[in-house]
């Protein structure tokens, strides 16, 4: 098998994703909040609203604490002469190759949140899909996405 990709995506991803996990969290605190008002209005029972909270209480923590950490440090990305090499996944590890005569075009984009910290994505297009690489600083996406262009270019040329 071949080594891991050697470029490692902007560690104020960790922050990012937090922020994220913190607002998709919120649907379980107000699932635990509807459900002690419940229990306080006699319609359930207390154990429910208690079981509820364990729920909202351990998405929080997988959510915000631990799985943007591991979501950082297992996102690799490499990108050569002749492809791009892709490596992720928290629990299912994903390598992708991408040769440059396949990327039809590269895209940078960032959300508000990204906006906010600086950071962009450059998505590459094949005819196969889209391909990601999340959370770069917003001079490396651009310079990322110039290179592979100009690689991708060159590349169509030697065809």
């Amino acid at each position: 098998m071949r080594p891991d990709p050697a470029e490692r995506i902007d560690s104020r991803a960790v922050t990012v994703w937090r922020v994220s996990g913190a607002a998709e969290t919120l649907v379980t605190a107000i699932a635990a909040g509807v459900a002690y008002g419940l229990a306080a209005a006699g319609l359930i029972q207390i154990w429910v609203a208690l079981a509820v909270s364990a729920v909202a209480v351990f998405v929080a923590v997988i959510s915000v604490a631990i799985v943007p950490r591991v979501r950082w440090l297992r996102w690799r990305y490499e990108v050569t002469e002749s492809e791009i090499y892709l490596l992720y996944g928290l629990i299912v590890r994903t390598r992708t190759l991408i040769p440059m005569t396949r990327v039809q075009h590269v895209d940078t984009k960032a959300g508000p949140l990204l906006r906010a910290f600086g950071l962009s994505s450059v998505t590459v297009a094949t005819a196969g899909g889209e391909h990601e690489i999340p959370a770069l600083a917003d001079e490396v996406a651009d310079d990322l996405r110039d290179r592979i262009a100009t690689l991708a270019r060159v590349s169509e040329d030697v065809v």
